[in-house]
């Protein structure tokens, strides 16, 4: 029996296409994987540097507090409430901050979406059909 002259190749270019296909995907996992460990690094240490920094100036304000209620003894009441609404209204600044914060996400996998985003657009056109057009 003898082959018809494109059917080989056209096999051959199915098993191209599925290889490439599989290659690219992998490498899509790859850089994900990537992403979700940068991130998780990037996370620890900002919690580690966020911990340090509170219990410092936690203690440096304890102590700055007690400083100058010897200092300035014979004013202690006064100085004392108006540092104590001072940190109270620092608080409800940096809880205001906080909030706002998390509200606002950054784009974790950005890259990996817009990777796969040109992916598929380069296989509807290399398929003939037109990223809008289905």
């Amino acid at each position: 029996m003898s082959q018809t002259p494109g059917s080989g190749g056209l096999l051959a270019a199915t098993k191209n296409s599925a290889a490439t296909l599989l290659a690219s995907g992998r490498t899509r996992l790859e850089l994900l994987g990537n992403e979700i460990k940068e991130e998780k690094l990037r996370a620890v240490r900002i919690l580690l540097l966020a911990a340090v920094l509170a219990i410092s100036l936690m203690v440096g304000t304890l102590l700055l507090v007690g400083l100058l209620t010897i200092v300035f003894w014979d004013n202690r009441v006064p100085l004392l409430c108006g540092l104590t609404g001072f940190f109270l209204l620092l608080a409800g600044f940096s809880y205001a901050a906080l909030r706002r914060s998390m509200r606002t996400g950054t784009g974790i996998f950005s890259a990996s979406i817009a990777a796969l985003g040109e992916d598929l657009g380069q296989l509807k056109g290399a398929s003939g059909n037109e990223p809008g057009n289905h």
